[in-house]
């Protein structure tokens, strides 16, 4: 699956999102590594518990976090949160 076709479904998903997805680590030759990292700030998320807002991101990706994406490591951010990093 595309970078950018993950983080089109996020941004499409959550209300003013910003997502930047990116490998985490180099995938295998012999093996397409399904294994992704997200980043995402959204003033949707203010007043969301984290496991709301991983809720949110998953429900974004609907059924390709069971078809096309083994593993998805998500920080999600506030843009208050993310600005005061």
């Amino acid at each position: 699956m595309d970078l950018s076709e993950i983080e089109q479904l996020i941004e499409a998903g959550i209300e003013d999102a910003d997502a930047t997805v990116s490998r985490p680590r180099s995938p295998d030759e012999n093996h397409e590594d399904a294994h992704f990292a997200a980043v995402v700030v959204s003033p949707a998320f203010e007043g969301k518990s984290l496991v709301q807002q991983h809720q949110m991101v998953y429900d974004a990706l609907g059924e390709r976090m069971t078809t096309d994406i083994h593993a998805m490591e998500i920080k999600t951010y506030t843009p208050e949160q993310y600005d005061g990093q």
